[in-house]
């Protein structure tokens, strides 16, 4: 995972290759809290990066120093003990600023990477799509581009000269500085404008859905709470499933049946405490499936602690507000229960009431779920009345199709039809109604 100081993590140093026996990237991890010590998100990102962890300090204050992150007798502390454990990268749990970053790497003496960098490089090996792909880029980019200029100070000290401080002042670094900035900038120009491209394609699919009036639910959660195992549980898709943070990155839509009535069910980006802005930025059009949906399904991991569970509701609440979907209604659902015990389901009902506990991996609660997913949405579903008359069979297909079960009756004038729609859809039928109003 380890990169140079500006370019992409996961390239390894020498000193690491050099020794078959020892794992190529070796990070100690530091921290700035105000109290606790616990890291073990970013350790789970770093393993997810493919990085072994071999330590770590925190030091409590308010906030991070702002030149060094960490204050300077606790460097040298860090130094010490980074060298001891064969470190040959630091791993920050917070996002550096570019000169926290640059006073680290000449105190410490070894590559710094950050929170968000780390984040980013697991972006940009988990993205498949042409979408995904354009998104981690731009975020990358965007995130480069106030760091960009430590990364030629060598060239800059070329064109430097204490005799002639003015003329010759202006060397190559500066004119290398000001060419990478502005290919940035085009760059970051053109992913833009492809994104704007993909964004009406996948609004033109979104309009498709909509003119559907299927109804839409969305999987949401913190990441790694097993959203893609309760969509192929729920829907009988196969979609990749494995034990990593932001394993799915690119939304997934399959059709959710439930006593017939069908609906939308889309998976989506998983969060994370501390999400960063680049991310949340690039991935806006990716989450729009989150403000669509008429009803979010909120995964949790229902194994972890009740504090740090609700840390993770938190995260993901804050995310949803940020995307814009905070109103959206909810529903909690309470993964993995086939790995807590008795003691903790009952935790889980009286700290949750509303929640529904499921195991996506065995099955367990998923019948239960469905019917909740229906009685959300039934509450919603509007009475109506109507006579079609017998040359609307494709109305009539239609509403056999949306509205599951319903009342039909052949008279004289057409098929007399009541049923509960939602509400959009009902207006769609308006008028057939009998007597111009909903029954």
């Amino acid at each position: 995972m380890q990169r140079s100081r500006h370019g992409r993590v996961g390239e390894h140093s020498p000193t690491a290759s050099a020794d078959e026996g020892r794992a190529k990237q070796r990070a100690f991890c530091i921290a700035a809290l105000e109290e606790g010590d616990d890291l073990s998100e970013l350790r789970e990102l770093l393993r997810t990066a493919g990085v072994a962890v071999v330590g770590q300090i925190v030091q409590h204050r308010e906030k991070p120093h702002p030149n060094s992150y960490l204050g300077p007798g606790k460097l040298e502390e860090v130094k010490l003990a980074a060298k001891d454990a064969d470190a040959n990268v630091i791993a920050c749990d917070d996002e550096l600023s570019p000169r926290q970053e640059r006073n680290l790497e000449e105190a410490l003496g070894m590559p710094v990477v950050d929170r968000t960098s780390i984040i980013l490089d697991i972006f940009a090996g988990h993205a498949h799509s042409a979408e995904g792909k354009l998104q981690v880029e731009l975020a990358q980019l965007e995130y480069n581009m106030a760091r960009m200029r430590g990364l030629w100070t060598h060239l800059e000290r070329l064109g430097a000269s204490a005799a002639t401080p003015g003329i010759g002042a202006r060397g190559p670094g500066e004119s290398q500085i000001e060419t990478d900035r502005r290919l940035a900038r085009n760059r970051i120009t053109a992913l833009r404008r492809k994104l704007v491209g993909v964004a009406s394609s996948r609004a033109t699919m979104r309009a498709e859905r909509e003119r559907a009036h299927l109804p839409q639910v969305a999987l949401a959660g913190y990441t790694n709470a097993g959203k893609s195992t309760l969509l192929n549980h729920l829907t009988g898709a196969q979609v990749g499933v494995r034990d990593r943070l932001f394993h799915t990155l690119d939304p997934t839509t399959r059709e959710l049946r439930i006593n017939g009535r069908p609906y939308l069910l889309s998976d989506t980006v998983g969060f994370i405490r501390k999400l960063p802005h680049q991310v949340v930025d690039a991935f806006a059009a990716t989450l729009h499936e989150t403000r669509e949906a008429d009803l979010i399904l909120h995964v949790v991991d229902a194994s972890a602690e009740e504090e740090e569970l609700a840390e993770m509701l938190a995260a993901v609440d804050e995310t949803l507000e940020a995307v814009g979907a905070g109103d959206r209604p909810r529903l909690l659902v309470l993964n993995k229960a086939d790995a807590i015990d008795d003691e903790r389901r009952e935790e889980l009902r009286f700290a949750h009431p509303d929640g529904m506990l499921v195991s996506a991996l065995t099955g367990e609660g998923i019948e239960e779920l469905g019917e909740r997913i229906e009685e959300e949405f039934r509450r919603s579903l509007r009475s109506v009345d109507l006579l079609l008359p017998y040359a609307e069979g494709a109305r009539l297909a239609e509403l056999h199709e949306f509205a599951g079960d319903l009342e039909r009756t052949d008279t004289a004038d057409g098929v007399r039809v009541r049923a509960r729609l939602p509400v959009t859809l009902a207006e769609r039928y308006s008028r057939y109604s009998v007597n111009g109003t909903p029954a």
